[in-house]
């Protein structure tokens, strides 16, 4: 199984347009090569590469900051001595002046599979950016660890943020080289955009279903995503970011579990499976106690749900995390009318609007959630068309089999 930046090591037939030409890299620490070693070292050691340039996403080029909002600065690398740009510090969109260091960009990042990991939002920017200077984008491809399943609402049109590139679902079973493709298609972009795909991805294979367990190393593409099966819970979990519950930061398994001190997760579990019962397959709900040792909740003792799904019981066509974590909300309105649920705060620098609503892209979860009258088919009503016509959409950006889930 090869990845993309290890298709581009190895074939130089691959790499022969790039000569006589400036290459700039978009990486993160999980950029690495088969043999671990990052890929701009490894474009640093290969003949015929002049790497002039580097930018770094959010949490920084090297993964140096923890939580969100908290912004890298641009720096020389003491190795190669090649300025590091960063797009979450004082800009998030490369300036001309950033642009101007290079011909070519090497995209090389790992994505979890869901529309609110920001690196979905850089590679946009950066197309926008190269579409207007002339400037070449190369995606080199990496596999969705949460495979090509396909669920929640889409944005909706005046949601776009930092966290909503655009009309996707929460889910999109697409990797970012296919991504590049849908943006470059829906945006119009005339840009010269290239895809270094994947060998033999096989995302309906099992153990990985999408991530090739056992065949690749996993490197955390930011700090609190250690691990396949926190990919696997994300587009659910991500969701808590927008409440005063605690997704789990300042403890070892962050974004697969959930709790907070005044919850009693026994009662929710029961009120969660007699609400949506079908919203709970493919996995084991264990309730459970943790004590956060930063962010929310610090230091208290917390009752809680954590999401099992590294285990026999994983069904990865059944698995429902969006839908999942929409009916834990469902179920705390149910049982606590007045619970302080969500977290009203600057989120991702926005302002005036609920971080709930800007995770989701519409207001249409969080009313779906208040509405003591809204069933769980009504949220179905609404999401089952949005996650039909996405299928719909992507099929004539797909680059790997099976497609059998669009």
């Amino acid at each position: 199984m090869k990845f993309g930046i290890d298709n581009l090591l190895e074939n130089p037939a691959l790499r022969k347009p790039l000569a006589g030409r400036r290459v700039a890299l978009l990486a993160h620490p999980a950029s690495v090569t088969s043999r671990l070693v990052h890929t701009l070292d490894a474009l640093a050691a290969t003949a015929g590469i002049e790497l002039t340039a580097a930018f770094g996403p959010q949490h920084g080029l090297r993964g140096d900051k923890q939580d969100n909002m908290v912004e890298s600065t641009d720096f020389t690398d003491p190795v190669h001595g090649i300025p590091v740009f960063s797009l979450y510090g004082e800009v998030r969109r490369p300036t001309p002046a950033m642009m101007d260091s290079f011909d070519v960009l090497l995209v090389d990042l790992q994505d979890l599979g869901c529309r609110i990991y920001t690196f979905v939002t850089t590679l946009r920017y950066v197309l926008e950016e190269a579409a207007k200077l002339g400037k070449s984008v190369w995606v080199l491809d990496r596999p969705n660890p949460a495979g090509r399943p396909v669920e929640g609402l889409r944005l909706r049109e005046g949601w776009e943020s930092f966290v909503g590139a655009g009309s996707l679902p929460m889910r999109h079973g697409l990797t970012l080289g296919e991504l590049a493709r849908w943006f470059v298609a829906t945006l119009r972009l005339d840009v010269d955009c290239q895809v270094v795909s994947m060998d033999g991805w096989e995302p309906a294979q099992a153990p990985g279903y999408g991530w090739p367990l056992g065949l690749r190393s996993w490197v955390n593409p930011s700090p609190n995503a250690p691990n396949l099966w926190m990919a696997r819970c994300y587009a659910g979990t991500v969701m808590l970011e927008g409440t005063t519950l605690s997704e789990g930061r300042g403890t070892t398994r962050p974004l697969e579990l959930f709790g907070a001190p005044d919850l009693d997760a026994d009662r929710l579990v029961a009120e969660m499976r007699r609400l949506a019962p079908q919203w709970l397959n493919g996995c084991h709900l264990r309730t459970c106690w943790f004590e956060p040792t930063f962010h929310k909740h610090t230091g208290q003792l917390c009752s809680g749900v954590q999401i099992h799904v590294d285990d026999p019981a994983y069904d990865h066509a059944a698995f429902l995390p969006w839908r999942l974590q929409a009916v834990a909300f469902k179920a705390i309105r149910t049982l606590m009318p007045d619970y302080p649920l969500w977290r009203d705060f600057p989120y991702e620098y926005e302002h005036g609007r609920l971080a709930i609503d800007l995770i989701n892209g519409s207001e249409i979860l969080r009313n779906w959630v208040d509405d003591a009258e809204a069933a769980p088919g009504d949220l179905d009503a609404v999401a089952i068309p949005d996650e039909v016509s996405w299928r719909e959409e992507c099929k004539e950006v797909l680059l790997y089999h099976p497609y059998s889930v669009f």
